[in-house]
């Protein structure tokens, strides 16, 4: 149901010199990001795996050749495909063949355990699966039902450049321990390189259309339980478009650098990466992990123009780089996003880089970017910024989503705009709850200042009510980590037969071993409203994080729960 309402958005008037309001219609697939890159820069590099440089030509070579050998497996239109592999270059030729028969790209992380990948391989049922060769025994060892019926195994040295291949073969204990990190044997698969040895797919193949799905992004959201967001063509093209409409000083072709550092199997790596990149004919640095001197050593050669990061990774970085010496001048745009950016952060960066370090925020259900800070010295700190072109938002009451709060009032941010998606995938009731009308609920209460800037006060599932008062979690995180025995800390509600819900706070401590909960507690309330104030504290070693460092609240408040 479309809904009729146009709210007005003010902060397109905040927007940067260049930066349309809104988008021209999408229309082709994402097919067409590499063969147009590969035609108008046909020698430029487009991936650095290792120093291994593929151009635009031979990128889009591979990608048809590897469609060509897909397509002899079985692999057909609308066809989930499961790809479970680390950044490499392989996973790029993988993702776009897959895409180039119409078929669906299922993202997973290569590092879940057997039981979270099994629980994703059951929602969407894909029989065709392209993998790390070191997660391919996983999937072997799946039960009968869940079989596929083409395992592709994926060395990944194997895009490495031929020294570093021949090195990792020497009897030398260090090298082999590294090879076994990279790859292992596999048998009763067929071997990537097969895949890649036919020649191209022939166009009698019709290629996918705007609106067909080409994504399949799974996110746990709140809830924990995973639930695949389906994003089309459409979508994917339209989040790029934003990304190239929001950086118009960001040049097409050789010269333009992006950084792989987060992972592509996340919808913010996959966006930035694996479609925005790709649009501008960028070269694609791919890292497998996160390694600040890896980083440092393309740095120094061939410095990022886009580096799409989160604080944490940024932090290491800089940090890395200020003990060797090493200077990040030229590093053009930093892009963090996942969690809040201090400007104890920001201020270092920009002044080492010379360049920008801007926070945006986004959901997989959007492909997954809504709202950036302008690249300009509109930049606001401590909000996450304006709705890219083209993006609608309201800010509605929550427990009544139709009616949008005063202006400057806290309340849930609604969305809508062509990188939205449409619905999670074989769920039409999960679907149905995160929708009014054709306005997505993010599930995220946000305050909207008299500019358009957008400020994040907390999920909505997460807020913690204590005493018939709501807190949020993310606000009592920002005062703990500004005392200086604290050096990180997260914050839950736990079961209290007296409040419903306590504060409670699990604290990592900055070396000191002198902790006074109480003396932390009234500093707290120095800072912010008494009952917001945690009334227990738990001191652990590391708080448990995602890959892109993130902490998991959920594995916070069920540790807390067990101890």
């Amino acid at each position: 149901m479309t809904d009729a309402f146009n709210p007005p958005r003010p902060w397109t008037a905040s927007y940067a010199p260049g930066v349309p309001e809104d988008l021209d219609p999408m229309s082709g697939s994402l097919m067409d990001l590499v063969r147009d890159s590969a035609a108008a820069h046909p020698d430029a590099p487009a991936l650095e795996f290792f120093g291994r440089v593929t151009s635009y030509r031979e990128l889009n070579e591979a990608i048809e050749r590897a469609a060509a050998g897909l397509y002899a497996q079985g692999v057909r239109k609308g066809d989930p495909v499961a790809l479970v592999l680390p950044n490499c270059s392989q996973h790029i030729v993988a993702f776009y063949a897959v895409l180039r028969l119409g078929a669906i790209v299922v993202e997973h992380n290569p590092l879940y355990t057997p039981r979270e990948l099994r629980k994703q391989f059951e929602d969407h049922g894909a029989k065709h699966a392209i993998v790390w060769s070191k997660v391919a025994k996983t999937i072997q060892e799946f039960p009968k039902d869940l079989a596929v019926s083409s395992l592709i195994s994926v060395d990944i040295t194997r895009g490495m450049p031929g020294y570093m291949r021949a090195a990792l073969s020497l009897p030398i204990p260090k090298l082999r321990a590294q090879r076994e990190q990279l790859t292992e044997r596999v048998r009763g698969a067929v071997g990537w390189e097969s895949i890649v040895g036919y020649a191209p797919i022939g166009s009698d193949v019709p290629a996918p259309t705007t609106d067909d799905i080409a994504v399949i992004q799974y996110t746990s959201g709140t809830t924990g339980d995973p639930k695949g967001a389906t994003l089309t063509h459409r979508n994917l093209l339209a989040n790029a478009a934003q990304a190239r409409a929001w950086t118009p000083a960001v040049s097409n072709g050789e010269g333009t650098v992006v950084y792989a550092v987060l992972p592509m199997f996340h919808a913010y790596g996959l966006t930035l990466c694996l479609t925005f990149a790709m649009s501008r004919a960028a070269r694609l640095v791919l890292f497998p992990k996160f390694d600040p001197d890896m980083v440092l050593k393309v740095t120094q050669k061939h410095p990022a123009t886009v580096l799409p990061a989160v604080p944490p990774i940024a932090e290491r970085l800089l940090r890395r780089a200020q003990e060797r010496g090493i200077s990040l001048e030229g590093t053009g745009i930093g892009v963090s996003g996942a969690m809040a950016l201090d400007d104890a952060l920001v201020v270092p960066w920009e002044a080492e880089t010379k360049g920008m370090l801007v926070e945006g925020y986004g959901l997989s259900e959007c492909s997954p970017v809504l709202i950036v800070n302008p690249v300009s010295d509109r930049r606001k700190a401590g909000t996450i910024g304006l709705p890219l072109p083209g993006t609608e938002a309201r800010v509605v009451d929550p427990d009544n989503p139709t009616v949008d709060v005063a202006p400057g009032e806290a309340g849930e941010l609604l969305v809508r705009g062509p990188q939205v998606f449409s619905g999670y995938y074989g769920r039409p009731e999960e679907t149905e709850k995160v929708f009014v009308g054709d306005w997505f609920r993010t599930g995220d209460i946000v305050v909207m200042d008299d500019e358009g800037f957008f400020k994040v006060v907390d999920r909505i599932k997460e807020l913690i009510i204590t005493g018939g008062f709501n807190v949020a979690p993310t606000e009592v995180e920002i005062a703990l980590r500004q005392h200086p025995s604290i050096e990180d800390a997260a914050v839950v509600g736990l079961p209290s037969a007296e409040h419903g819900e306590e504060v409670v706070a699990a604290v990592v401590l900055d070396g000191d071993p002198k902790f006074d909960p109480e003396e932390v507690r009234a500093f707290v309330k120095n800072v912010l409203t008494p009952y917001k104030a945690p009334r227990r504290f738990v001191v652990v070693d590391e708080l448990p994080k995602s890959l892109i460092g993130k902490v998991m609240r959920r594995e916070v408040k069920q540790l807390l729960l067990d101890s």
